[in-house]
């Protein structure tokens, strides 16, 4: 078995990425909970940059951690500058970090156009910067920028910069690439090529590979590298990085725990606890960086594993690895049944949580039937479970409403920029008596659900526990201009549960209602 190395820098590369923004509690949080994955390096970021980055170091000291080593990242010595007099190297020290990565310039045509200095003063650097950190006492690895461009416009200089970082004494040489533009049939041949020159220059090092999403391979990449020798990956959680993203390291980490042979990762202390948790690992820093989930993202996505189309849920009923590659379990994720005009009957049976409805073939096609003519006029159920619960019991005569509605109206009154009044007003039957109720609300939706509660509450108090997610419309049919159906979805939770409820109308608000007066049922009946 081959122990690969991962190495996460989401909390530096990561946050290069458009919308990305970590406060220091979230870069704290995000650290501890990739060293209970079992990551071996945390890229903490770079201590000059910010002072942020300055305070994480400070503050990271007091972690007990279990698994992981963290990083500080710095580049090369300035030029014409001793490293010993250069801010930056300070910087690095004064992190207190065991590992310092150290990215230099390892393409002459970046060491020309963007650096400015000599081939001689670039490989200059590099060595007092390397041989300055080890000589403090830290392990360096050494990010070779730009290694596989460089690597193809001049072979020899490349390979001039990392044995320059090795014979320094560089425990990893890093292959980057960073311009994403790297097929992975190159990347295996260029890390062969590369590792022979250490070799014949008496410093053979292990190598890394660090690659970016520019030609949506830097998976395939980081796995071609693997193969070719590298020990050890670095990437971001869910691959978010500046412009297209950097190897998604859930995937990578999937791939080599669960589908090729004869690699160990993330083995922290409990051995391979962290692939079966990597669903909570994605979605735990996709809400602390306060970005919404990739539902088609692999291995952990909301989609990775819901089955749509009617053949291959029929097929999934018989044999889950028909469609599945993996047991959605192997990686803390689970298996969806969707419903939808694509349906067959055993998307419905699935999908009916009555064992009555799930063995009665006419009722199961009556439900389908009623699917595909309401998704023909916009509604849609894939993520609205409870709206479909309540059809199914609509459909099968048991659905017995706990309040119906009399009438609704909504005002909306502008008093001024910025100065917009909006009052709710419901009349209801519920248990048996009429009630009538007025609210206000930020808006005609937040009014209509103040004028519910306050009609309910008294007599199903357990409302009260009950609150909206999130509230989504999207128009259906956009050529009917503003005369269009719209459709609003609704997701609500009690806190242990979270349901979605659907509603369709010309009329924006009375789409909101339906979708509404069914998340309350939903709660209510349950």
């Amino acid at each position: 078995m081959r122990t690969i190395e991962i190495y996460d820098t989401t909390l530096r590369d990561g946050s290069q990425g458009e919308g990305v923004n970590f406060s220091l509690e979230d870069k704290l949080a995000i650290t501890r909970r990739l060293d209970e994955a079992g990551v071996d390096f945390i890229e903490g970021g770079y201590p000059l940059s910010n002072p942020k980055d300055s305070q994480y170091f400070d503050r990271v000291r007091s972690l007990k951690l279990a698994n992981a080593r963290v990083c500080a990242f710095g580049m090369t010595r300035r030029r014409g500058m001793e490293a010993a007099a250069d801010p930056g190297m300070k910087a690095l020290l004064d992190a207190g970090t065991s590992v310092v990565t150290i990215v230099g310039k390892t393409s002459a045509f970046h060491v020309a156009e963007v650096l400015g200095v000599s081939r001689e003063e670039n490989l200059a650097m590099i060595t007092d910067t390397v041989a300055y950190l080890t000589g403090a006492g830290r392990e360096v690895f050494y990010d070779a920028e730009h290694f596989f461009d460089g690597w193809k416009l001049d072979r020899g200089y490349s390979a001039a910069t990392i044995v320059a970082a090795a014979q320094a004494g560089a425990t990893r040489i890093v292959c980057c690439d960073t311009n994403g533009g790297t097929l992975p049939d190159e990347i295996a041949r260029i890390l062969g090529e590369a590792a022979a020159a250490l070799k014949a220059a008496g410093c053979d090092r292990p190598l890394a590979i660090h690659c970016h999403n520019d030609c949506d391979l830097a998976v395939a990449n980081s796995l071609a590298a693997v193969a070719a020798g590298a020990v050890q990956v670095q990437g971001t959680v869910n691959g978010i990085g500046e412009r297209c993203g950097n190897a998604d390291l859930i995937s990578v980490v999937a791939n080599l725990a669960l589908k090729l042979p004869g690699y160990r990762v993330l083995g922290g202390s409990v051995e391979g606890s962290g692939v079966a948790h990597l669903t909570e690992l994605s979605r735990f820093v996709y809400e602390t960086a306060n970005m919404g989930y990739r539902a088609n993202q692999p291995f952990v996505g909301a989609s990775a594993f819901a089955h749509k189309g009617g053949m291959h849920v029929h097929a999934v009923a018989k044999a889950t690895e028909s469609y599945e590659h993996i047991p959605p379990e192997a990686v803390g994720n689970s298996r969806r049944i969707l419903v939808s005009e694509l349906s067959g009957r055993s998307n419905i049976a699935a999908m009916v949580k009555r064992a009555d409805v799930r063995n009665d073939r006419a009722v199961l096609d009556k439900v389908l039937a009623e699917v595909c003519r309401l998704e023909n006029e916009g509604w849609q159920f894939e993520a609205a479970n409870a709206s479909f619960s309540l059809l199914v019991d609509r459909l099968t005569g048991s659905f017995r409403p706990l309040f119906t509605r009399d009438s609704y109206n909504v005002d909306v009154e502008s008093r001024g920029e910025g100065d917009i009044r909006t009052l709710a007003t419901v009349k209801l039957l519920v248990a048996g008596g009429p009630r009538h109720e007025v609210a206000e609300g930020d808006g005609p939706v937040n009014a209509l659900d103040a004028a519910l509660r306050k009609a309910l509450e008294p007599v199903y108090p357990p409302i009260a526990r009950m609150h909206l997610l999130d509230y989504k419309v999207r128009v259906i049919n956009a050529q009917e201009g503003t005369a269009a159906k719209v459709r609003v979805s609704i997701e609500s939770t009690d806190g242990d549960e979270v349901w979605g409820t659907v509603g369709v109308s010309e009329n924006v608000i009375e789409a909101s209602w339906l979708a509404l007066a069914d998340a309350f049922h939903y709660f209510l009946l349950r």
